[in-house]
């Protein structure tokens, strides 16, 4: 097909291949989505008069055999149409002729690619978060489970205090339930619909954006025509920033089962199904899973740095530089993904070894809960602090249950206070039910499909 931009004149080859790039491939991702968008428009154009009912349905018919076509692997997008907006647009033509061009009536690409890249990060959101609260969940139920087993808490990697599984457990969780409300806020970022932007202007066609934003169950739309395509980027960036926060606190869990793995601490142990080995020495087992969860987090900033590193700088309306942030963000879902399917199977797995860690409880550690004891008898904190300070060899070791016992206050080891998270959890999973249902409606809807995307 021709260009969607056709002119007069050829494109040098070179400049062709520079600014196509692999966008024809990375487009295979949101073809589907832009064949619903399409689908929403038409209907809208024809609520308007742009185009017949009779057409719509013609339309539709073909939207829906493309989606069909993609999903078997026969539908394909040629380096020479650019994108999947042209391949899409291409076909309708050569199917249904004049009808097939009026498809792009009252849209630009950059509002149309702005639209399917939400409507497919709305999906790709939900499947992450839906991850993400079985990752929690696991998380709290060893929090349960492991809530009375003592584990030697560490500041500046010493020794410092009685604390528990549970409480190290729950303490990932509840860290986890702050990025998925950081991702929450994200989503409802992206769940705005752009559609009827046009190339930053509007356009002088009456369209109803608010119906088409409600066809695609979008919240509504983004208000500001030029604002929604200055947002192309930094609604990305915002994505990605939340599934950063994500992958950091699985660097630090990671870092924590990788030290706490060590044979000189065995306070946990990995299978042998999630460990791999070493190519020379023939006795390694090595939680290469875990190490790549810490490298993956640094993968992560990178692209959420490069999205805002691509957007900083660019003048108002769209520009060209867009188009490389699309990649980013494809391989940032991925990871965030991949990445959560791992923690989760790996707590699952982890086996957690009582009896090394009440080896790790040795006198020292019951230094400050002796300092308190001198206070509860009428001695300053001060002067209680420097006594035992001055005679640390006289500690004795202790029941480190019982001292957990003792730390009834709100989060503390012997208060971990679970339905706090379970809480937030059970809110956070309503939302992802209530969001799986809505897109579940929007495709059947517009498709007559039952397609979970």
């Amino acid at each position: 097909m021709e260009k969607l931009w056709h002119k007069n004149y050829e494109l040098n080859k070179l400049i062709e291949e520079f600014t196509v790039g692999n966008d024809y491939i990375l487009d295979r991702e949101i073809l589907i989505s832009d064949c619903l968008c399409s689908i929403a428009h038409i209907k809208m154009l024809s609520s308007i008069g742009i185009i017949t009912d009779a057409e719509f349905k013609q339309l539709q018919e073909k939207l829906v055999k493309i989606i069909k076509l993609d999903l078997e692997g026969k539908f394909a997008i040629d380096p020479s149409d650019e994108d999947c907006h042209t391949a899409i647009e291409g076909y309708l033509a050569s199917k249904l002729g004049i009808t097939g061009k009026k498809v792009h009536t009252g849209r630009s690409r950059n509002d149309q690619v702005l639209t399917a890249t939400r409507l497919y990060s709305r999906y790709r959101l939900i499947l992450i978060m839906d991850s993400l609260s079985q990752t929690i969940d696991a998380l709290l139920n060893m929090a349960e489970k492991y809530k009375e087993v003592p584990m030697p808490g560490r500041t500046h990697m010493q020794v410092a205090m009685p604390s528990s599984v549970g409480l190290w457990a729950a303490a990932f969780a509840e860290e986890l339930l702050d990025c998925a409300k950081f991702l929450k806020t994200a989503y409802e970022l992206n769940n705005r619909c752009p559609l009827g932007a046009a190339a930053s202007y509007g356009v002088p066609v009456p369209l109803n954006r608010e119906m088409t934003a409600s066809l695609l169950g979008f919240d509504g739309i983004q208000n500001n025509v030029l604002c929604a395509n200055n947002s192309r980027g930094k609604i990305e960036s915002m994505i990605v920033d939340a599934l950063e926060q994500m992958t950091i606190t699985y660097s630090k869990l990671a870092q924590d089962l990788i030290i706490f793995s060590m044979p000189e601490f065995g306070y946990f142990s990995l299978p042998d199904s999630l460990c791999s080995g070493s190519s020379i020495m023939p006795q390694k087992k090595n939680p290469d899973g875990l190490e790549l969860l810490r490298g993956k987090a640094g993968s992560m900033a990178g692209y959420s740095a490069g999205i805002k590193n691509i957007i900083r700088s660019l003048p108002t309306g769209y520009n060209r530089d867009f188009q490389e942030t699309k990649e980013l963000l494809f391989k940032a879902f991925d990871t965030a993904y991949n990445c959560t399917r791992i923690v989760k199977l790996t707590i699952d797995e982890l086996q957690v070894n009582e009896k090394n860690l009440r080896k790790g409880f040795t006198p020292d550690i019951f230094a400050t809960d002796e300092v308190l004891r001198l206070v509860a008898g009428g001695m300053s904190f001060r002067d209680a602090y420097k006594q035992v300070g001055m005679n640390l060899d006289k500690l004795k070791n202790e029941d480190p249950v019982a001292a957990l016992k003792k730390r009834v206050s709100t989060g503390a080891p012997g208060n971990l206070n679970l339905d706090y998270g379970t809480g937030l959890l059970n809110e956070f999973k309503n939302f992802i039910y209530e969001q799986k249902n809505n897109q579940y409606i929007v495709v059947k809807v517009l498709t007559g499909m039952e397609l979970n995307l």
